[in-house]
């Protein structure tokens, strides 16, 4: 077995160290979830946890880790007789992102319960993480109705599997720890909501500090026996602090002046539901464990605060996580003053019994890459339309390019997807074959038996029950009866969009409009769990903006930062587009795609720009590829040449002006039976 890299060996990273330590303390905390970007110690930390947990004393046997002090009544491997139980160390479970349903809650035999009437069950991963830890890494890339599934077995602490009426329940009492890198894509706030900690880590600027990451890292690879043996009488003393802290727990007393601190400050952040306020009581309460006090004062509330609520304030994914730290302060001075037994002077120790930036808690600061929804407020009230050819005007940048503008307030978007029937990862968008929906019919199960389809099982086992000798009242079923159930549901596509960044579209209220188009429809994206890509198009080439990703609050930083000016190779646009999705169609064949060209149909530049761009368009309609032209022209003359080019496409297109009447959501059911009539 490796030699796991010492906890406290972890260079700075003070609010992930604490976040973990608080639920090792007290795991009714609920867990944490560790945000931040590749490279910053989050799986070593959670890995190196482990070894700081006390052991735990198991039922010898007990596939389900029952307590001999208290065995569970419903184990199914109980009843357990009174006998002395046996110490192991704590484990830390790792849920693999493509695990399946049955890895992760167990398996029925199906075929055993049917004709014996024998709960033959085989634990999944939450029993083997029952009074341990059980370890998420990308947690955001697990499929939702896992993560629906590991959340509330987290939540009862007992895990539920039933199948056509077979039920087992056994115990899952776990410290839950999910790392994910936001880039990737974000949980959804229900989702979010359920982890008690979040804490945001980032690589360290400081010069001195990475040399010394970097020093310790190399130090172990040389030797883990070695570099773990000089740290362990460190690991030692917080090992120690850890059970000490359990100990003290009980005694810990949350009076009445910090409880109406933690309900005044999550009423003044509005926080959905009562969840905060419970997780924020039993941080605070853990933190006064953790330094060695029995009462709860002002400043671990302020602690837990930050620990706890900055989550809790999305509302929707392009909205940056954080707290407002002086309307917290204002808020618990108002709630109320700090409890007698608060002392300014000695300030709460961190995890390595450092003085006050041990606990950390607070959200560092924000990346470049973050931002804030935009509104239309932020628009120019009387913005001046520029010309839209005039690339070396005077008081323009160089080459014709103009500064960003703000996108206009999102709007809802109608229901947008791609006809036919899929068979791509889950979502909620296109009708596609899936694990998870309505039952459709029954086939032959390919590998291990997952979803019975029980009357299709009957009927195929029927015809031979009296050649099996079939005695008295139970069926006879053999392999061969078994039948899977087909289902369907709803997928993910990955919605493209190609925008027009050219002069032509760079009037500041039609960029403004256009972009807060685009805006709605990956929120849409991001509600219907799609992947998003961005190819935006000016001067004289294309370029893929965001290669698609789960991430669409990056697609929408791109876009926020989006230039405009030069020319417009729109066939350049729409071949970068079909080169993107070349690539992923080789990546991922099942997911299917749908191309938004955001553009007003003018093509210039180089020789016969327009019948270029008419070529690439039927390039993308001879593959199949749905499309939707969003038809940017404004102006009392129309050319009408984005409908033009939705004919090349074999798409449909809208004008601007149609976006928030109808959208164009609604549109793309339309789009496949537009190709063929054309």
């Amino acid at each position: 077995m490796s030699t796991p890299y010492p906890f406290t060996a972890i260079v700075g990273q003070d609010d992930l160290r604490l976040g973990l330590l608080l639920n090792a303390v007290s795991p009714a905390v609920g867990g944490v979830l560790v945000r931040g970007e590749k490279g910053t110690a989050k799986s070593t930390a959670v890995r190196a946890l482990a070894a700081l947990m006390p052991e735990v004393p198991v039922v010898p046997g007990c596939r389900f880790s029952c307590d001999p002090g208290s065995p569970d009544p419903a184990c199914p491997d109980g009843p357990h007789a009174e006998a002395a139980g046996v110490s192991r160390a704590a484990r830390t479970v790792e849920l693999p992102v493509g695990a399946s349903e049955d890895r992760l809650v167990g398996a029925l035999d199906i075929e055993r319960a049917l004709s014996e009437g024998v709960k033959a069950f085989e634990p999944g991963l939450l029993a083997d993480a029952h009074r341990g830890i059980l370890y998420v890494d990308e947690v955001n890339l697990l499929h939702d109705h896992l993560v629906d599934l590991l959340l509330d077995a987290a939540a009862m602490g007992a895990s539920y599997v039933e199948r056509e009426g077979v039920s087992v329940r056994h115990a899952a009492r776990f410290l839950l720890v999910g790392t994910m890198n936001p880039e990737e894509g974000e949980l959804r706030p229900q989702l979010l909501d359920r982890f008690g900690l979040t804490v945001e880590v980032s690589a360290s600027r400081d010069t001195d500090e990475r040399v010394e990451v970097v020093r310790r890292r190399l130090a172990y690879d040389d030797d883990p026996g070695g570099f773990a043996a000089r740290w362990a009488e460190e690991e030692g003393a917080l090992r120690e602090r850890i059970a000490a802290a359990r100990v003290l727990l009980p005694r810990v007393v949350l009076g009445d002046g910090v409880l109406r601190q933690i309900a005044a400050t999550c009423a003044a952040f509005e926080v959905d539901g009562m969840r905060a306020d419970i997780v924020m009581a039993r941080t605070a309460t853990a933190l006064a464990a953790w330094a060695g006090r029995e009462e709860v004062t002002a400043d671990d509330v302020r602690q837990a605060a930050l620990l706890a609520l900055p989550h809790r304030r999305r509302r929707n994914p392009f909205d940056a996580p954080g707290l407002d730290e002086d309307k917290l302060d204002q808020t618990l001075d108002e709630a109320g003053p700090r409890e007698d037994g608060s002392d300014d002077d000695d300030p709460d120790p961190g995890p390595d019994g450092g003085g006050d930036g041990g606990g950390g808690g607070g959200v560092p600061p924000q990346a470049d890459g973050d931002r804030t929804p935009p509104s239309a407020s932020q628009s120019d009230d009387t913005p001046s339309p520029a010309p839209e050819s005039a690339p070396d005007a005077p008081g323009r940048p160089a080459g014709g390019e103009q500064q960003p503008v703000a996108a206009a307030e999102p709007f809802r978007t109608k229901m947008l997807s791609v006809p036919g029937l899929g068979e791509g990862a889950a979502g909620r968008r296109s009708r596609a074959r899936t694990e998870h929906g309505r039952t459709t019919g029954a086939v032959r199960p390919q590998g291990a038996l997952t979803k019975l389809h029980l009357a299709a099982t009957v009927h195929a086992a029927a015809p031979h029950q009296r050649a099996r000798g079939r005695v008295g009242r139970g069926l006879v079923v053999r392999r061969d009866d078994l039948r899977q159930a087909t289902r369907e549901g709803r997928e993910g596509n990955l919605v493209l969009f190609v925008v027009d960044a050219s002069g032509s579209m760079a009037a500041r209220q039609r960029m403004s409009a256009v972009k807060g188009a685009v805006l709605s429809l990956l929120l849409d994206a991001y509600q219907r769990r799609d992947k998003v890509g961005l190819v935006t198009f000016r001067g004289k080439e294309a370029e893929v903006a965001l290669p698609p990703t789960s991430s669409v609050d990056a697609a929408a930083a791109r876009l926020e930062s989006l230039p405009t000016g030069g020319r417009t190779p729109l066939a350049a646009g729409l071949l970068k587009a079909h080169d993107v999705l070349r690539v992923e169609r080789l990546r991922d064949p099942s997911r299917r795609p749908l191309l938004v060209v955001v553009t007003d149909g003018r093509a210039t530049g180089g020789p016969e720009p327009v019948a270029l761009a008419a070529r690439a368009g039927r390039l993308h309609r001879s593959e199949g590829t749905a499309s939707v032209v969003v038809d940017c022209e404004s102006g009392y003359v129309r050319l009408g040449l984005a409908g033009e080019l939705a004919g090349e496409l074999g798409g449909t297109a809208v004008t601007l002006d149609e976006l928030r009447a109808e959208s164009i959501a609604g549109l793309v059911k339309d789009v496949t039976a537009a190709g063929r009539a054309a």
